[in-house]
């Protein structure tokens, strides 16, 4: 599987980003998409996931704030961020895991993300 996230940006404290990741390749494997993020000096952490079912799961963090949803027509996973936080600042990345939420990407470059206070 092959994935492309794109969509950051540098964004005031209180703003909006939305975030889209794009898969191609062995789709037909995929069963969740997922965010994660890393911020500078910390380890990557989950921000959210859907099922292909729709279930989704947030990190506490970020429960209120941001949606995660699929367009499965387009293969692609948006993530909607709303009242941004500064500890929100980190590079954003997405990936696909199997029926047995094993990862099925490689993490890629992902899009930063930058909010200043």
């Amino acid at each position: 599987v092959q994935l492309q996230a794109s969509g950051g940006g540098l964004v005031q404290a209180g703003g909006s980003l939305r975030l889209s990741c794009a898969a191609s390749g062995s789709i037909f494997s995929v069963n969740a998409m997922g965010w994660y993020r890393q911020a500078p000096g910390k380890q990557r952490e989950l921000v959210a996931t859907i099922t292909s079912g729709g279930t989704t799961n947030y990190a506490d963090s970020v429960k209120g704030r941001f949606t995660i949803s699929r367009d499965n027509a387009k293969n692609t996973v948006y993530l909607q961020m709303t009242a941004l936080k500064p500890e929100d600042t980190a590079v954003y990345y997405c990936n696909a895991h199997d029926s047995a939420w094993r990862f099925r990407a490689n993490w890629g470059q992902g899009t930063l993300v930058t909010v200043s206070s």
